[in-house]
């Protein structure tokens, strides 16, 4: 079978086709598909040239929209449409989150991305729960600086819990406040991307910007303020039930984690598990779920993702029927 697409006139097909033949040999590699341009007709024909027809056509949309398309993106939409899931282009590329200190606009880069920030608009608690590099916390910041910006809020609060310091945080140089600013280090990161490290700092100085261990928030009740709790799969349940149970009056809380890397020591329950099981199906709460295609950072921490997922898997099914020929033997 044959599949022949007509590029339009004003793509860019060096654009379309990327540097060195990249993009169109990656579709062909994953399709198992060889393709040839003539006279503006990219003729397909190979394994699966429907399929890589349809990605083909995915990427002439995009390109309608931005100049270029680059190896993440591409990865991207090739994951989605082999999925057979959607990726509203135009709305993500409209939907401008904020600006960020260098004038650089953000917007949701993946469709997940997107229903999550549109969660956090309408929703006052939304829980995003998916694997490193997929833009939860940093995505909730933004939100968060948007809604200081436009008089929504008073003030922001960030938290995390400080679980890696355990017992060793004693022995750390310094007052509390410098002890345990190592762990709420990719809170500051991402503050100082969207604002800069000195309107962040000037903020942070007014007391409109708290940065603080999950601990801190312990017999406050917050009015007027956009919270967010970070690594939240490292809350114990009590430590949830604390922190869900601040929010106050015009508030909005958002709680970001990953329950593949739990740091709690063993037996102990994850309050984000938990949470998970007893919040489902209550109103006014949202969850968002994010999978290692929707991570926006190198290609290789989707390969490392997926890798260890795989041996996860194959470790369970190992231990499962290991149990099962004990009880047999029994």
């Amino acid at each position: 079978m044959e599949y022949k697409i007509r590029i339009p006139d004003d793509i860019d097909v060096q654009g379309l086709f990327g540097n060195y033949d990249a993009n169109i040999r990656s579709v062909e590699k994953f399709t198992g598909t060889e393709m040839n341009l003539r006279d503006g007709e990219l003729s397909i024909r190979g394994r699966d040239p429907e399929l890589a027809a349809r990605i083909i056509a995915r990427l002439i949309e995009a390109l309608a929209i931005e100049p270029e398309i680059d190896p993440q993106k591409l990865s991207y939409l090739i994951e989605m449409e082999s999925g057979g899931r959607t990726f509203d282009e135009k709305s993500a590329s409209r939907d401008i989150i904020c600006y960020t200190h260098t004038g650089r606009p953000l917007r949701p880069k993946t469709q997940a991305q997107k229903d999550y920030v549109d969660n956090i608009r309408n929703s006052d608690m939304v829980f995003g729960i998916g694997p490193a590099g997929t833009g939860k916390t940093y995505l909730a910041c933004a939100m968060a600086i948007n809604a200081y910006k436009n008089k929504e809020v008073e003030r922001i609060i960030l938290t995390r819990p400080a679980v890696e310091a355990g017992e060793r945080l004693g022995f750390l140089p310094g007052d509390m406040q410098e002890k345990v600013d190592p762990y709420l280090r990719p809170l500051y990161d991402a503050l100082y991307d969207v604002l800069g490290i000195d309107a962040a700092g000037k903020l942070r100085e007014k007391g409109v910007i708290e940065v603080v261990p999950l601990a801190y928030m312990r017999g406050r009740t917050l009015d007027n303020a956009f919270i967010i709790l970070d690594e939240a799969q490292n809350t114990t349940r009590e430590q949830m039930k604390m922190f869900l149970t601040r929010m106050g009056f015009n508030s909005k809380v958002i709680v970001t984690g990953d329950i593949t890397q739990i740091d709690l020591p063993g037996g102990t329950i994850s309050g984000l598990k938990d949470a998970l099981r007893i919040l489902k199906g209550v109103e006014g709460i949202r969850f968002n779920t994010f999978t290692e295609v929707d991570v926006v950072r190198h290609e290789l921490v989707k390969r490392i993702i997926r890798a260890y997922d795989a041996f996860d898997s194959s470790n369970k099914v190992r231990r499962s029927t290991s149990k099962g020929n004990k009880v047999s033997e029994r």
